[in-house]
C-alpha cells in the first residue's frame, strides 16, 4: 500500500506544480489523517510510515517550489500547525507551547514536528494554499477568499483529497474592474 500511497503524493505534487498557482514565500498548509489514508476512521491508527511518505512529498514540493509547510494537528490541540522557526518569524507568528504526539496532534504533526529543522507551534496562521488529506478541515488556516481546486488525483491511499488556493477579496461594487488575471478563473 505505501508504494500506491508514494505514487498518489508524486501525482498530486506534479499536478500542484504544474498548476501555477504557488509562489516561493507562500504559505501552505498541510492537514492530514495518516488513519484515513490507511483507509481507516480519523483518529484510530495513525501511521509514522505513511507520515513520513507525505512529509518528503511535502519537501520536495517545497524544494520545487519554495513555499513554507505548515503541517495542521489534529483537534486535541484546536488544530495548531508545526511550522520551520524562520516561517514564524516571517509571518510574525504566536509561538505556543505544546508538542504533538500521535493521539494528541496526530502522526503527520509528529512527525513534521520531529523531521523539521527547527520547529514551533503557532495556534493560527493565514496560509496562502494548502491540502486537505482526509477531510482534516483546513480552511480555518486560509486567508480570505479560499478557492477550492478539482485536480486529478482525488485520493491519497484511501483518504479523499482536496486542494484550495486564496484569492484577493473583491471589493468595490458595479463600479469596480477586476484586471487581475489571478481573479479570472475564479469568479465564475
Amino acid at each position: 500500500m505505501i508504494d500506491t500511497i508514494k505514487q498518489d503524493l508524486k501525482n498530486i505534487v506534479a499536478e500542484w506544480i504544474e498548476s501555477g498557482y504557488l509562489h516561493e514565500g507562500d504559505v501552505f498548509v498541510i492537514g492530514c489523517s495518516t488513519s484515513e489514508v490507511a483507509g481507516e476512521h480519523i483518529g484510530t491508527h495513525g501511521s509514522a510510515d505513511i507520515a513520513e511518505a507525505i512529509f518528503n512529498a511535502m519537501s520536495d514540493l517545497k524544494e520545487k517550489t519554495g513555499v513554507k509547510l505548515a503541517f495542521q494537528c489534529c483537534e486535541h490541540l484546536n488544530r495548531a500547525l508545526c511550522v520551520e522557526r524562520t516561517t514564524k518569524e516571517a509571518q510574525q507568528l504566536e509561538e505556543v507551547s505544546v508538542v504533538p504526539v500521535k493521539h494528541a496532534g496526530g502522526s503527520m504533526a509528529t512527525y513534521a514536528y520531529n523531521h523539521m529543522e527547527d520547529p514551533v507551534m503557532v495556534e493560527h496562521i493565514k496560509g496562502d494554499a494548502g491540502i486537505d488529506i482526509g477531510e482534516t478541515m483546513i480552511g480555518m488556516q486560509l486567508r480570505h477568499v479560499a478557492v477550492p481546486l478539482r485536480f486529478n488525483q482525488r485520493y491519497i491511499g484511501k483518504a479523499r483529497t482536496n486542494g484550495a488556493r486564496v484569492r484577493p477579496k473583491l471589493i468595490g461594487g458595479a463600479r469596480a474592474h477586476y484586471e487581475d488575471t489571478r481573479l479570472n478563473n475564479s469568479c465564475k
